[in-house]
């Protein structure tokens, strides 16, 4: 291949897609050559245009509801289905129809993410697809409308990142990069969406960074999509005189965000219905939901509108007399969000667990407890040792320990997401921050100003790729968490016991991208022939233990349980039932997919082993 001439950034992100790229030949330094790609897109039947954002949403219309050419592309006709603002305004009135929030569903553990399951409560008669396939298309459109603007720099010949959630899961990033890989995307990187906002951060600021951040800093950044809320922490380092950025934590996987809020604006339009003697149904209180997010967007990006009007229409023969006219306001959406998402709380919070009924509808595993506020509690709570790594003799002294502390001290934030195109949101997070340090004895956190809430994510991604050739800061950080595969203790049976299981670590904390971890002394039987599973763990806040350490108790907060990974021996050579003892190896490879492999004893075999990510069952 020959050299890129771009670097293209790619958000794939829950509610909105985007595409920013850099020109390698026309940048230099700090100084980059960036734009964002307007994305040709269906915005009706037939009616094409360019537009900064592709709506993360794909229509599935009945065959007969629309005629020949209505869904053709510039560079195609043979489509069967509309992404984008289309399929967003056209499935708002027909959410039996429409694929939505397809980023939560691909890493959600419960449901097999290759299988045609959505859209979720589709009747029987509409068509389905995979979360992987639905994926798979946002980013085909992507990759063909780049082309089609572009068609002397072939996408598959440049330069591509692609973002994720930073607290997506192995096997999560794996399921991203396959559905790369079908786009035809080619070599690509992940890069944690956190990370890409500060990048885009550092990238406008053409050098002014280094007067906004000091050796010391810890930048805390909230980012708030439509789908997962993240958290990540960044130390400001000096290492031989030069400022570096190094990623020290990440927050659990929190599916909370902007789909959370719509479906709370809904319920309490819903209400404001019933109050008034107007009865939603199923079906149009999930119409009801698009509308209010649809709504939403127009408040919080227009501060000169008070109110939007909302329509559902009816699925009977009397369209217009069957709707549901009422409207939300900007005192309605801000008492909701800013109460409901963004509570005043102090330090000590913890996100409410309640008991789970023990049938379940097919749905989103979303966060029990909407405080997004309580979660930043918790986990700074649990970050609160989580510069001791950096203690080394190059850094002591850059980050003065208070013994004291009941949670790690930020001293700057970043936000990323639409939400916080609300001032108020962004003020709220700030000062009930800054209590909680004010409480600690801590100087108050500072805003980094200027962030683009909308297309940061895509412009870092790109900036990113220039980056990774040697042209700007990095962030360093590796893997977010250290891994771990359950060892089980031989015992003798005991009656209503099951046997203990201790934790080996298999992938220490931050390991880079193309690195390998030595291979453990631990062995394990692998039966030839057949599946063999083993549990899987992750820990955030375990930093020290290297590959080989054997962990036989932890506390709930200190490692959480992943999906399983399977390995299946072939039976080449071998006898069908024989164990093969074998030691498993791990590598990060360089597009940031954790990888493992079982090595059998004596042989230069190397067998991949799967996450197992066909899902559980589900009442």
């Amino acid at each position: 291949m020959s050299d890129p001439r771009y670097s293209i950034g790619i958000d794939l992100g829950t509610t909105h897609c985007a595409l920013s790229y850099v020109d390698l030949a026309a940048s230099d330094g700090e100084k980059t050559d960036q734009q964002v790609m307007p994305v040709t897109q269906l915005t009706a039947p037939g009616a094409i245009e360019d537009l900064e954002l592709l709506p993360s949403f794909l229509y599935l219309p009945h065959e007969s509801e629309l005629t020949a050419g209505d869904l053709a592309l510039p560079w195609t006709g043979d489509r069967t289905f509309a992404v984008g603002e289309m399929a967003r305004s056209r499935g708002a009135g027909t959410p039996i129809r429409l694929v939505s929030s397809a980023k939560s569903w691909l890493c959600h553990p419960g449901v097999d993410r290759r299988a045609a399951i959505l859209p979720s409560d589709a009747p029987p008669e509409v068509s389905r697809v995979s979360p992987l396939e639905s994926s798979v298309r946002y980013l085909t459109h992507l990759r063909e409308a780049w082309n089609h603007a572009h068609p002397d720099a072939p996408f598959d010949q440049q330069e591509i990142t692609v973002t994720i959630p930073a607290s997506f899961d192995p096997a999560a990033r794996e399921l991203t990069a396959e559905a790369a890989n079908a786009a035809g995307y080619g070599p690509m990187t992940l890069l944690e969406e956190p990370q890409a906002a500060l990048y885009s951060w550092i990238q406008k600021s053409t050098g002014g960074w280094r007067k906004q951040v000091k050796v010391g800093d810890i930048i805390l950044v909230v980012d708030v999509g439509g789908g997962t809320t993240d958290l990540s922490l960044i130390a400001v380092i000096e290492r031989e005189g030069n400022l570096e950025l190094h990623r020290v934590a990440v927050g659990e996987h929190i599916l909370l965000g902007g789909d959370n809020m719509d479906l709370a604006l809904a319920h309490v339009v819903a209400r404001k219905l019933a109050a008034q003697g107007t009865q939603a149904d199923p079906w149009q209180l999930r119409a009801l939901t698009y509308a209010c997010r649809s709504a939403k967007e127009t408040l919080l990006s227009d501060p000169s509108t008070d109110t939007v009007p909302l329509v559902v229409p009816s699925r009977g023969s009397k369209l217009i007399g069957g709707s549901i006219r009422t409207e939300l306001t900007r005192g309605e959406l801000t008492q909701i969000i800013l109460e409901g998402f963004f509570p005043q709380v102090d330090a000590s919070a913890r996100p409410m667990v309640r008991t789970r009924a023990g049938l379940t509808q097919l749905g989103l595993p979303y966060a029990q407890d909407a405080g997004i506020t309580r979660h930043l509690a918790a986990f700074l709570g649990r970050q609160v040792a989580a510069l001791a790594e950096l203690q080394g003799t190059q850094t002591a002294g850059q980050f003065p320990h208070d013994e004291n502390a009941t949670f790690l001290h930020p001293t700057a934030v970043l936000f990323n997401g639409g939400v916080f195109k609300s001032p108020l949101l962004g003020e709220r997070i700030m000062s009930t921050l800054n209590g909680w340090l004010s409480a600690d004895g801590a100087a108050p956190a500072r805003l980094l100003e200027g962030a683009d809430l909308d297309l940061a994510v895509a412009r870092g991604a790109a900036y990113y790729g220039y980056v990774k050739r040697g042209r700007g800061v990095r962030i360093r950080g590796g893997t977010a968490r250290a891994y771990y595969v359950a060892i089980e203790s031989a015992m003798p049976a005991v009656p209503g016991m099951e046997p203990p299981i201790s934790a080996l670590c298999v992938a220490p904390f931050g390991m880079e991208e193309g690195t390998d971890a030595p291979l453990p002394e631990q062995e394990f039987g692998l039966v030839v022939g057949e599946p063999v599973h083993f549990r899987f763990f992750g820990s955030s806040v375990r930093r020290l233990d290297q590959v080989g350490t054997m962990l036989d108790y932890w506390s709930p907060d200190e490692l959480q349980e992943l999906e399983e990974i399977q390995a299946t021996l072939p039976t080449e050579g071998r006898t069908v039932g024989e164990v093969v003892p074998v030691k498993l190896h791990a590598r990060v490879t360089e597009a940031g997919t954790l990888e493992l492999e079982a090595i059998p004893r004596g042989t230069n075999e190397r067998w991949k082993v799967e996450f197992d990510v066909r899902g559980g069952t589900q009442g």
